[in-house]
């Protein structure tokens, strides 16, 4: 699959996911404002490859400022930060690529010229480390899948979710490297149905065998012995669970009472070992979102109430393990090797 954003002439290019299926389109920034409301509006979505656009938006802050003084600089590169992380409340990634990015002139004792050059390559450097993370996971990941398996994966985890090779389709893209014969069922995942638009979209492009379904078949489909594994990614992994596509908490259960193993894959970046689900908000959207398909077709009466939760958390109890770059670890093996004064 194709790289879902690029650094290209210090523009920002990335492929606009809202029109998946149907249209393969690309869209560039030059500023970053416009690769903010990327984010906001989910042109690109999926927490890794939400962190990598962000990173790549304050290259090009970077770039627009770099004509000011050095404090005059910083400030403005502090704002612009804030902004971007305001886009999106819940994906821990967001926050974790503006800092790294910040992090990275801390003390840096340059003029504002250098200082936006030592960005842009950070940037870069995160855009390769990501793809390079992806298949760890995948390597690690695929170890848990058998030859003749049938995955089912709720949203989008894939390489579009990410710079490229995705997070929790990367053990399906490596068993398949491998020569075994993985297919995978993709949850539709309304309300902006990523799994029926943007899963199955890349997994046909890849040719590797998906069929779709409409979320509320995923326990039936479990109990009639045609899923081996669940494996979903992951937005925020908290020390007591995982925070993911609305929808995933049902999906567990589901796997839990048809003894089927629920994996969640993602990078170390995603994990926030310091917080627990009392901490973290989750994002509520536009109810239209629910009441009107995709912006077309108006499904609810009017006048009816919605509500569009974007995430919902799963707690560790019905989580088999999870896959990071570093390995596949039980959840309260997980929790003990990162804890934050570990991860310092």
């Amino acid at each position: 699959m194709i790289p879902s954003l690029e650094w290209i002439d210090n523009k920002v290019k990335m492929i606009d996911q809202t029109l998946l299926p149907h249209k393969l389109e690309f869209i560039e920034f030059t500023d970053y404002k416009g690769v903010a409301k990327s984010i906001k509006v989910m042109n690109i979505r999926g927490a890794p490859a939400i962190g990598v656009a962000a990173a790549m938006g304050m290259a090009l802050a970077s770039i627009e400022f770099k004509g000011l003084s050095k404090d005059e600089f910083l400030n403005a590169l502090n704002e612009a930060g804030e902004y971007i992380k305001s886009q999106r409340p819940t994906a821990v990634n967001l926050f974790w690529a503006v800092d790294r990015i910040l992090k990275r002139i801390e003390g840096v004792d340059e003029n504002p010229d250098i200082l936006s050059s030592i960005i842009v390559e950070e940037a870069k450097n995160m855009w390769q480390e990501d793809i390079d993370t992806n298949k760890s996971i995948g390597k690690h990941g695929a170890e848990m899948l058998n030859d003749g398996d049938t995955v089912l994966t709720h949203c989008n985890a894939g390489s579009l979710a990410t710079v490229r090779y995705g997070t929790a389709l990367a053990p399906v893209r490596v068993a398949v490297e491998q020569g075994k014969k993985i297919s995978v069922i993709a949850d539709e995942t309304r309300p902006r149905l990523q799994g029926a638009r943007i899963t199955a979209f890349e997994l046909q492009y890849d040719k590797i065998p998906v069929k779709v379904i409409s979320d509320g078949s995923a326990g039936l489909i479990m109990r009639l012995g045609k899923i081996q594994k669940v494996i979903v990614g992951a937005d925020r992994i908290t020390s007591d669970g995982v925070f993911n596509k609305i929808g995933t908490y049902m999906v567990a259960l589901a796997a839990r009472d048809n003894d089927i193993p629920f994996y969640v894959a993602a990078p170390v970046s995603t994990l926030s070992m310091s917080e627990t689900f009392k901490d973290v908000e989750i994002e509520q959207r536009d109810s239209k979102e629910v009441s009107i398909v995709l912006g077309q077709v108006q499904i609810v009466p009017n006048g009816v109430e919605c509500l569009n939760f974007a995430f919902d958390f799963t707690p560790f109890e019905l989580v088999s393990g999870v896959i990071t770059e570093d390995g596949v670890f039980p959840p309260k093996a997980l929790v003990e090797k990162y804890k934050p004064d570990k991860r310092c």
